[in-house]
């Protein structure tokens, strides 16, 4: 499995308004042990079914697994998400995980939001 195959899978992928939980996820192309350097990608996934964020790192390493990825969580935290006024915001932690690299969150979100307002702070739960 190459690096070009990682470029197939969406950098963001959120619920479209609302206040939910996202796992910043590093995807390997192949498992951890035998992936070069640069062989993998990060991605955003947030959803507002999620009770918990290992609930969507589950769902997520299980989907990638399936086409042949390894994943690790980077981190979790919460996404205020107002379609209307197109904003974005990226806070607080997950208590499992701990709090993922906002900035790195941020930056993939503003380039899949590009007429969006998108800001992080490190404050909040």
């Amino acid at each position: 499995m190459a690096a070009a195959d990682l470029a197939q899978i969406a950098d963001v992928d959120i619920d479209s308004d609302g206040v939910f939980k996202y796992v910043l996820i590093r995807v390997h192309s192949a498992p951890p042990a035998e992936a070069p350097a640069g062989e993998s990608k990060e991605i955003v996934r947030g959803y507002k079914w999620a009770e918990y964020h290992a609930d969507i790192y589950d769902k997520v390493s299980g989907e990638m697994q399936k086409k042949g990825y390894s994943c690790e969580c980077l981190g979790g935290g919460r996404i205020s998400h107002q379609s209307l006024d197109k904003k974005i915001h990226v806070y607080g932690y997950s208590m499992g995980y701990g709090r993922a690299q906002h900035s790195v969150s941020t930056e993939k979100i503003k380039a899949m939001y590009p007429d969006y307002e998108v800001t992080w702070a490190d404050d909040g739960y």
